[in-house]
């Protein structure tokens, strides 16, 4: 009897690997405004997961021969640098929000005329800002020995997380494909945003060596193959930045959609087709995919919020006003009365579209009525109003208004910040019932690749949702809102603390230790994806 007879056949299936900043972490902290994962834990996590899901296919009875091709979505701008032959990191993983950066962009910033942030947009379409992957490469560069002594023997790789991943799952050391996508590259501020290539005119501002920088690739492509016992064979066909694949997975594909989703950060991106629409307004140029190696790339403007998620977070683990995550909604609905606190979520400055990286957190409006359910539900109202800065900054950039905004990510699950959402913005909200739109993005670039048996995928077809309307005035809307810009001029200009410890010859030993969970969302779709609807 064939050992596959009892199986049932679902394919053609195509996986998803998400690597986002919380679902797959390991984090440390090792002085103010330095956050780091190991690179290593990440890849342990996705190969533990992807062992996981092989199992449950069998309990299921279906056979995992039937996965076809595997796409990979990952947290953007972290940067990995490793060891080309024992393929050991060389450092942990600084995350996107890392500000380690911040004096050095001070250096470079007196060294341009006016201090101008937006010097190298025209190149890349990004503003100079520790945020990117380039500052936390040059970072590395200059403070890491044992990155300096790899660069000598030229053993030195970087990458950001699907480099990572993509080098690893495909063998490493032994034979490993070192490359990433457009939309990955993007954020590294060394890719020329109209070429699509590393630009030496970047690489040569940054003093980054181009041998040690992956190939840029599209979005969609057969990159390399699973070299992984368990899925040996099996193709990686797709590549994109978590926030460019939720645009996918919520179906933007059409010049004009737009897109917020709400994780650790809040990201809002608006698909501006094959323009490359160059902001004025504090918004980043990016490439929102590349669905084929000779495929036109399409654009997009993007919104970028530092603190989301992660504001809830601080107030259940530093403040201790929560004791679960999930109760915010619960306690804020039992407030009698409003008084209106504010509260300015700069722990690592402010991103789009004030781009301040001298701005700190601040609570304004406290009165003796106050009481930790306020300042709950100002957290909450803070992501709501960063993106209302963002969609104002869009409505400047393109002179068009949304007439809704499309909603995806963990923080979606809360109805209250949805209809807070609706209200502050006074626009519909809606929400897919579909919530795994991140890793559904990817899927579709992987199953749509060249050389893959392909999905049947409706991508105009109608996707079940919910929709917040909004309940309050235009009156009461714009007072909520011109509160909120008063707080954000109180939080700029606060000095960043000196360092107190400049020794960077063993930049190792001032890590500090700590473990959370490991847990990397697989998630298969199935070939015949308008069932799902």
């Amino acid at each position: 009897m064939n050992k596959n007879d009892s199986m049932s056949r679902y394919g053609p299936l195509v996986g998803a690997i998400d690597e986002g900043t919380s679902s797959a972490r390991f984090l440390t902290c090792p002085k103010e405004g330095w956050v780091e994962q190991d690179a290593l834990e990440i890849l342990r996590a996705v190969r533990e997961c992807l062992k996981q899901t092989v199992f449950n296919l069998r309990q299921l009875t279906i056979d995992p021969a039937d996965i076809v091709a595997i796409g990979i979505t990952n947290q953007r701008e972290t940067t990995v640098v490793w060891d080309s032959v024992t393929g050991e990191p060389l450092y942990n993983a600084i995350v996107w929000m890392d500000m380690r950066t911040t004096s050095i962009v001070d250096d470079i910033l007196k060294g341009i005329r006016n201090s101008n942030k937006n010097y190298l947009k025209p190149l890349c379409g990004l503003p100079i800002s520790p945020y990117f992957s380039a500052l936390k490469l040059k970072w590395l560069l200059e403070n890491v020995p044992r990155v300096q002594e790899a660069l000598i023997a030229k053993r030195l790789m970087f990458g950001t997380i699907d480099s990572w991943l993509i080098w690893n799952l495909t063998g490493g050391a032994n034979g490993g494909v070192h490359s990433t996508d457009v939309t990955n590259a993007s954020r590294t501020m060394l890719m020329n945003i109209v070429t699509l290539k590393w630009d030496s005119t970047l690489l040569s501002f940054f003093k980054i060596p181009a041998e040690i920088l992956p190939e840029i690739r599209s979005s969609s492509e057969i990159y390399g193959y699973i070299h992984d016992e368990l899925l040996q064979g099996v193709p990686i066909s797709g590549c994109l930045g978590d926030q460019q694949s939720a645009l996918v997975g919520q179906m933007c594909l059409q010049q004009g959609q737009a897109k917020s989703t709400y994780g650790t950060g809040c990201f809002l991106l608006y698909n501006t087709g094959k323009a490359i629409v160059d902001s004025t307004h504090g918004l980043l140029t990016t490439v929102a995919y590349q669905l084929g190696a000779h495929a036109c790339p399409v654009y997009a403007l993007e919104g970028s919020v530092a603190i989301a998620g992660a504001v809830i977070q601080w107030l259940k683990d530093n403040l201790e006003i929560l004791t679960n995550i999930k109760d915010c909604e619960t306690i804020v609905e039992q407030i009698s009365t409003d008084n209106r606190v504010v509260f300015v979520p700069a722990f690592a400055g402010l991103y789009a579209p004030y781009w301040r990286k001298d701005a700190r957190s601040i609570i304004c409006g406290i009165s003796e009525d106050t009481n930790s359910a306020h300042i709950i539900k100002a957290a909450l109202q803070a992501v709501c109003f960063q993106t209302r800065d963002i969609l104002e900054a869009m409505k400047e950039d393109t002179g068009l208004v949304l007439s809704k905004l499309l909603v995806d990510g963990a923080m979606t699950t809360n109805d209250l910040l949805m209809q807070m959402q609706a209200d502050i913005c006074g626009i519909p909200v809606v929400r897919p019932l579909m919530c795994e739109t991140t890793a559904l993005g990817v899927a579709i670039a992987a199953g749509s690749a060249e050389g893959i048996r392909k999905w049947d995928v409706k991508i105009d077809a109608a996707v079940p949702s919910d929709i917040f309307l909004p309940s309050i005035t235009e009156n009461e809307r714009d007072i909520l809102y011109s509160q909120w810009k008063m707080a954000i001029d109180r939080s700029l200009g606060w000095e960043l603390l000196p360092e107190t410890d400049d020794d960077t010859k063993d930049i190792h030993r001032a890590t500090a230790p700590g473990v959370f969970m490991i847990t990397t969302i697989i998630v298969l779709m199935v070939a015949k994806y308008r069932s799902t609807l």
